[in-house]
């Protein structure tokens, strides 16, 4: 197919403005790396453009192809479910163009090295030397109710661990999985290491980070005899964005299979075996584009949990 070709960018969206903000840049980040595109981005809830103001502007452009990447960097339920369904709905209703859905950015050696970016900033800042010998990795991720995803995190924890010489490495969830962030440095701090990094493995700031550094900080009361030092999240690293300009060139190639061994969708994972096979559908109608914080000056109480993976 010949013509132009759009990429659609689709973030969770956040009722944090900060959040928001953020992931406009790295937007903006993502149209300057690709010129020869059209770029879009949009949300699943809160902040808008929601994700199909954003493909209808990339049709309104003329664009014959669509690239949509999910914002996120672990499959669970957004990008197995929510956005699949917002893409599929878009396709059906525009038949007339190449509609494509791009993977998760998952664990990828550029992220590795982006986070061991941010981790050896926080060490650098960090009061006093303190070999890595002496000191816990503590990685944390989101949280979710997919196994799976949640798995990934325990892998970053090690290869950061055993690739920087930590002399041990935890992880924790800031929602829905356990440990949670004050739970495992409860358990980690009898251990005896003079410094505890804890790193949140996320790309945005947010309300669920936010939390993560305030339990440090009230974790780091109860333990003043240890060094707690907050490293910063990925965000709009140089090698973040390199990652999506990857995935977007494997979508185009074809070459974008998501691996799907331990999907509880796909396969009978021990305690989610009803789940295989249950049907793909959006579930962030109603919070779809009703606005950030910023836009009321208020809290949005919504009565579900979510399974925050991205």
């Amino acid at each position: 197919m010949t013509g132009k070709t759009g990429v659609m960018l689709c973030g969770h969206g956040s009722r944090d403005v900060e959040a928001v903000r953020e992931f406009d840049v790295l937007a903006a980040h993502l149209k300057a790396g690709l010129p020869e595109f059209e770029v879009e981005s949009g949300y699943l809830e809160f902040a808008r453009p929601i994700i199909r103001d954003g493909l209808n502007a990339l049709k309104e452009r003329g664009v014959s192809r669509i690239v949509a990447m999910p914002g996120m960097l672990f499959a669970a339920g957004h990008v197995k479910n929510d956005l699949p369904w917002e893409i599929n709905s878009f396709a059906t209703d525009n038949k007339s163009l190449d509609v494509r859905y791009g993977r998760d950015l998952g664990i990828d050696p550029r992220l590795l090295r982006a986070s061991l970016e941010r981790i050896e900033s926080a060490e650098s800042g960090a009061a006093g030397v303190v070999g890595r010998k002496d000191t816990l990795l503590l990685v944390v991720g989101r949280g979710t109710n997919d196994p799976d995803a949640n798995s990934n995190i325990s892998k970053v924890a090690r290869m950061l661990w055993e690739g920087m010489g930590f002399g041990w490495a935890a992880e924790a969830y800031s929602g829905v999985a356990h440990p949670r962030v004050d739970e495992a440095l409860e358990r980690v701090a009898p251990m005896g290491f003079k410094r505890i990094i804890v790193f949140p493995y996320f790309l945005f700031t947010g309300i669920l980070v936010k939390r993560i550094y305030s339990q440090t900080d009230e974790v780091a009361a109860r333990h003043p005899g240890i060094q707690f030092v907050k490293a910063p999240y990925l965000n709009d690293h140089p090698l973040v964005i390199e990652s999506f300009i990857q995935r977007i060139g494997e979508t185009l190639r074809g070459e974008r299979a998501m691996n799907c061994q331990l999907c509880k969708y796909r396969e009978q994972v021990i305690g989610y075996e009803t789940s295989v096979g249950a049907a793909q559908a959006g579930h962030h109608h109603h919070v779809r584009g009703i606005g950030t914080d910023g836009d009321h000056g208020h809290d949005h109480h919504h009565g579900h949990s979510h399974d925050h993976s991205h």
